[in-house]
């Protein structure tokens, strides 16, 4: 149970930095550009709930990893799905995105909590 714990925590991090970093250093530049389709207003209200309903739905993957009674299939498949998630985006981005690291060891924690 304390793998999942520490899991669920990887990922409320992930979360937060996520919408707080990503905020500030991929969105508001983004749409600082005022270019193509971030001239419509509305494309740019999507974009930016887009981004923030992300870091949600990975707070959800947090609560139902900790949640007692949790199908240990369903924490396998959520671990799962955030290791290739974290080994993809390193590959894809040679290592220089660091949050790789966050979502890996994120899904290796909880795979770990499932197999232990």
């Amino acid at each position: 149970m304390t793998w999942l714990w520490l899991s669920a925590a990887a990922m409320a991090a992930t979360a937060f930095f996520h919408s707080r970093l990503g905020e500030r250093r991929m969105v508001r530049p983004l749409l600082a550009l005022n270019a193509g389709v971030t001239t419509d207003p509305r494309i740019r209200r999507i974009i930016r709930f887009a981004w923030h309903a992300t870091s949600v739905l990975m707070l959800l993957s947090a609560v139902t990893v900790a949640w007692p009674g949790t199908p240990r299939a369903v924490v396998a498949i959520i671990g799962g799905g955030w290791l290739a998630t974290g080994l993809v985006n390193a590959a894809y981005l040679s290592g220089r995105h660091i949050m790789w690291l966050f979502l890996s060891t994120a899904g290796a924690l909880a795979l770990i909590g499932v197999f232990a």
